[in-house]
C-alpha cells in the first residue's frame, strides 16, 4: 500500500509540474478525518483533483491543499487510500472550504459541515451544533436571536420596558444553563439581564447546545445544559475582511466589521467590531411606553491565535463593550425627569472589559497534554427604574488548569485531572442599601473516559469546590453513549449542579414594577439533580445526515430560590424551598431532514411539565409554555445562489402570576392564549456580496396591554414583568454582507 501511495503521489506531482494554467483563481481548503468524541485530525496525502482533468494536488501535513480553478468545472474529487473516490460540487464563489471525512472507510460519508444549518455532534453528551449557515437563517444580530431553528432553547423578553431577554432550557430559567465562550464561563453575574446581546451574530462561527449536566471540567454551575459559543478564529477563518450592515423597519441599524491579519507563519490576529443603534421611538399599542428601548452599543474584540508546531497552541481574546439603554414612557427626558415621579423612565449604562487566554501544551506522551484557561472580567452596571436605583460592579477572575492523557496504547482509557479557581467580587447598591460580596471558590476535579471501539463511550467525573459562603459543592456527573445498532445511538446522563444566587441582578424585570422585594430568609446555594436520556438515529442522504432525536430530562431541586409572585401582586417574596417540591420534566422529539439536494426541514415538538410548591399548593411554573412546536423549511438553489428560509412556531398557553386581588381593570387571566409566530428570509449570493431581506413576527401578533396600569406607573398596580408574547409586532429587515478572502 505504501508503494502504491508513493507512486500515486509522484504521478500527481509530475502532472502538476507540466499542467497548463487554465483559470486564474484558486481553491484552498483543509481535509480532516472525523473521529469519535467530536475530535478530528488532518489528513496528509489526500489526492484532490478536478473531475476529468489532470489538474490536482496533494494535501500537506496539516491537511491543507490549494488547487487552481478550472473554468466551467465545479466537480472536485477527493481520493485517499482505503476510501472510495467521491465527487463534491463546489460553488465557484467559495475560495476556502473544509472537508470532513467520517470514520467509516467510505468517502461517500464526506460531509462539508458548513452547509448544514444544525447537526448533532458525535459527543457522548447530547449536543446540537448551530453552524454559520444556521446562524444566517435569520438576521442573527446577537446571541438572543440565534435559536430560530431549534426548540432546545427558548428566548423571550423578561419585561416590557428594559428590552432584557432571557432564555429557558428544559423548562427552567437561563440562570441554570451555563453560557460559555469557547469553554470559558462568560455570561454570568451582572451580565445575566443583557448578556445575550453582548455576543454579536457576525462574530460567531457556531453554537454548541448541550442538554443536561455538562463535563465536570467546565465547573459546577451547569444544571439544565450548556451553551458554548465559538467565535471566528483567525487561523481557520480566511476572511481578510467581513462587513455586515443591517437596517430594520424600526430604524435599528447595525454595522459589523471583521478583519484578519497573518502576523507570521504560525500566528494570526482577528479584529472584530460591532455597532448598533436604536434611536427611533415606537409606541404601536399607544400605551405611552416605548415598545423597544432606545439603545447604543459599541463592542470591540481583538483575538490572537498562535502556535509552535507540535509543541503548543494558544488563543487570547481581549474585548470591551459600552452600552446605554433608555426605556419607559414616550416623553421621558432624563435631563429633567431622572428619579422623579414626573414621567416614568428606565436607563442602564454598562461598561464591560474581558480578557480570556487559552493555552495548550503537548507533552512527550503520544496523547498527553496540559491546558490552561485564564479569564478576567470587569463589569460596571449603573441603572435606574423609575425612582429605584441599582449600581453594581463585578470583578471576576477564573483559572482552569487540567491534564489529559490516554492510559493505554489503544486509546480506550482517558483521564483528565485538574484544578480551578473562581473569584467574584460584587459591590451592589440598591437604592440606599449597600451589599458587598466576595465569592472565592477553589476546586479540584477528575474525569475518566472509557472508549470501546468507537461504539461505546462512558464518562465518569467528580469535582469538589469549596465556596467561601456556602461550603462544599460535591459534583458527581456521568455520561455515556452506546451505538447499539448502526446509525442509532443511546445517550444517558446524570449529575448534580450548584449555583450561588444573585437576586438583584437576576430579577431586574421585577424592578420595572411597583412590587416590593421581600426577603423572608437568607438565600442558600441552589442545588439540583438532573438525569436524562436520548435516542438519535441518522440516515445518510447524498452526503448529509438526516437526524431523528427523542430526548427526556428530569430536574429535581434539593434547594431552589423561589420568587413568589402569586401571593399578592404588590410584592415579590424570596425564600428557599426548605424541603418543598420543585421539579421539571422535559421531553422533545425533533427531525432534521434533507429529502433532496438543497432542501432542509427541521420539525420539533417539546413538552415541559414544571411544578413548584407555592404557599402549600403545587402550581405550574408561571410564564412558561407547556407545549411548543417548530417547523423550519429551507431551500437553496444550485451553488446556493438563492436561499429561502421560513420558520413557524406554535407557543402554548402560559400560566400567569395571580392578579386576582387587583381591581378588575388591572387583572389578567389565569393563562395566556396560545399563538403562532412566523419568520422568513431570502438571501441572494454574489461573488463577494450577500444581500438578504426578511421579516420577523410576520403575523404581527402582539400581547395586548403588556403593562398593567401603564397610565399610573408610580401607582401600586404598575407591573411590566408579566410578559408572555411579542411586544413590538411585525419587523422587516434587510442587510448586506461583504466577504473578501
Amino acid at each position: 500500500m505504501n508503494k502504491y501511495f508513493n507512486i500515486k503521489v509522484i504521478v500527481i506531482l509530475l502532472l502538476l509540474l507540466f499542467q497548463q494554467k487554465l483559470y486564474s483563481q484558486t481553491l484552498q481548503g483543509i481535509i480532516y478525518e472525523q473521529l469519535e468524541n467530536n475530535r478530528k485530525e488532518s489528513l496528509t496525502g489526500a489526492a484532490v483533483y478536478w473531475l476529468n482533468t489532470t489538474v490536482g494536488t496533494i494535501s500537506d501535513r496539516n491537511g491543507k491543499f490549494e488547487i487552481p480553478r478550472i473554468k466551467d468545472n465545479s466537480s472536485l474529487v477527493i481520493s485517499f487510500i482505503g476510501y472510495q473516490n467521491d465527487t463534491l460540487e463546489v460553488d465557484k464563489n467559495d475560495n476556502d472550504i473544509e472537508i470532513i471525512l467520517s470514520q467509516a472507510k467510505e468517502l461517500n460519508d464526506v460531509i462539508i459541515k458548513s452547509t448544514e444549518a444544525v447537526y448533532v455532534s458525535s459527543r457522548p453528551i447530547l449536543t446540537q451544533n448551530i453552524t454559520t449557515e444556521g446562524l444566517r437563517k435569520a438576521a442573527c444580530c446577537n446571541l438572543s436571536e440565534s435559536f430560530e431553528s431549534t426548540l432546545s432553547v427558548d428566548v423571550s423578553y423578561s419585561d416590557a420596558v428594559s428590552g432584557a431577554k432571557q432564555i429557558q432550557m428544559l423548562g427552567l430559567a437561563g440562570i441554570y444553563t451555563q453560557i460559555m465562550l469557547e469553554n470559558t464561563p462568560y455570561i454570568r453575574g451582572l451580565a445575566a439581564p443583557f448578556g445575550l446581546t453582548y455576543i454579536p451574530g457576525s462574530w460567531m462561527e457556531s453554537i454548541n447546545i448541550s442538554k443536561g449536566t455538562s463535563s465536570v471540567i467546565n465547573g459546577y454551575e451547569s444544571t439544565t445544559g450548556q451553551i458554548d459559543v465559538n467565535y471566528k478564529k483567525p487561523e481557520t477563518n480566511k476572511e481578510k475582511l467581513f462587513v455586515n450592515a443591517y437596517l430594520n423597519s424600526m430604524l435599528k441599524t447595525e454595522l459589523n466589521i471583521n478583519s484578519r491579519f497573518a502576523v507570521r507563519e504560525n500566528s494570526s490576529t482577528l479584529f472584530l467590531f460591532h455597532f448598533e443603534n436604536q434611536a427611533l421611538k415606537l409606541d404601536h399599542n399607544h400605551d405611552h411606553f416605548l415598545d423597544v428601548p432606545l439603545n447604543t452599543q459599541v463592542n470591540f474584540m481583538n483575538r490572537w491565535d498562535y502556535a509552535i508546531p507540535e509543541k503548543m497552541e494558544g488563543r487570547t481574546m481581549i474585548s470591551y463593550l459600552y452600552e446605554t439603554r433608555q426605556g419607559g414612557q414616550y416623553n421621558f427626558d432624563k435631563t429633567k425627569d431622572y428619579l422623579t415621579k414626573n414621567v416614568y423612565g428606565t436607563g442602564i449604562s454598562t461598561h464591560r472589559f474581558n480578557v480570556i487566554s487559552k493555552n495548550g501544551l503537548l507533552l512527550p506522551g503520544e496523547h498527553e497534554s496540559l491546558a490552561s484557561i485564564v479569564s478576567f472580567t470587569y463589569h460596571d452596571y449603573d441603572a435606574f427604574y423609575g425612582i429605584k436605583t441599582l449600581h453594581s460592579k463585578q470583578l471576576s477572575a477564573y483559572l482552569n488548569v487540567f491534564y489529559e492523557n490516554f492510559l493505554d496504547k489503544k486509546n480506550r482509557h482517558k483521564i483528565d485531572i485538574g484544578t480551578s479557581y473562581q473569584f467574584d467580587g460584587y459591590h451592589e447598591t440598591f437604592n440606599d442599601s449597600l451589599q458587598l460580596r466576595l465569592e472565592s471558590v477553589p476546586g479540584l476535579f477528575t474525569q475518566y473516559s472509557f472508549i470501546l471501539d468507537d461504539k461505546f463511550v462512558a464518562i465518569l467525573g467528580l469535582r469538589g469546590d469549596i465556596h467561601n459562603q456556602y461550603g462544599l459543592f460535591l459534583t458527581p456527573r456521568f455520561h455515556f453513549k452506546w451505538q447499539f445498532i448502526e446509525s442509532t445511538s443511546l445517550r444517558a446522563s446524570a449529575g448534580k449542579g450548584y449555583r450561588a444566587p444573585n437576586v438583584y441582578i437576576e430579577n431586574t424585570n421585577i424592578l420595572n414594577s411597583s412590587r416590593t422585594l421581600v426577603f423572608e430568609e437568607k438565600m442558600k446555594a441552589e442545588e439540583a439533580w438532573n438525569i436524562g436520556a436520548s435516542i438519535t438515529h441518522t440516515v445518510k442522504t447524498k452526503g448529509k445526515e438526516s437526524t431523528f432525536i427523542i430526548d427526556y430530562f428530569y430536574t429535581d431541586f434539593t434547594n431552589q430560590t423561589i420568587i413568589n409572585l402569586d401571593r399578592d401582586p404588590q410584592h415579590a417574596y424570596f425564600y428557599n424551598t426548605n424541603g418543598k417540591k420543585s421539579f421539571a420534566h422535559s421531553a422533545q422529539i425533533e427531525m432534521m431532514i434533507y429529502p433532496f439536494k438543497g432542501f432542509e426541514i427541521i420539525a420539533a415538538y417539546r413538552f415541559n411539565y414544571v411544578m413548584q410548591e407555592i404557599d402549600g399548593k403545587m402550581l405550574e411554573k408561571s410564564l412558561h409554555s407547556k407545549h411548543k412546536a417548530l417547523l423550519n423549511v429551507g431551500y437553496a438553489t444550485k451553488f446556493e445562489k438563492w436561499k429561502f428560509n421560513i420558520t413557524g412556531q406554535f407557543h402554548g398557553a402560559q400560566r400567569l402570576p395571580s392578579t386576582s386581588s387587583n381591581p378588575e381593570i388591572h387583572q389578567r387571566g389565569d393563562y395566556s392564549p396560545h399563538f403562532f409566530t412566523f419568520n422568513a428570509q431570502i438571501t441572494k449570493k454574489f461573488k463577494y456580496i450577500d444581500i438578504y431581506v426578511g421579516g420577523e413576527n410576520l403575523s404581527n401578533y402582539r400581547q395586548k396591554n403588556p403593562i398593567i396600569a401603564a397610565e399610573d406607573p408610580f401607582g401600586k398596580y404598575f407591573d411590566s414583568s408579566i410578559i408572555w408574547g411579542p411586544i413590538d409586532g411585525i419587523m422587516i429587515y434587510g442587510g448586506i454582507r461583504l466577504t473578501l478572502k
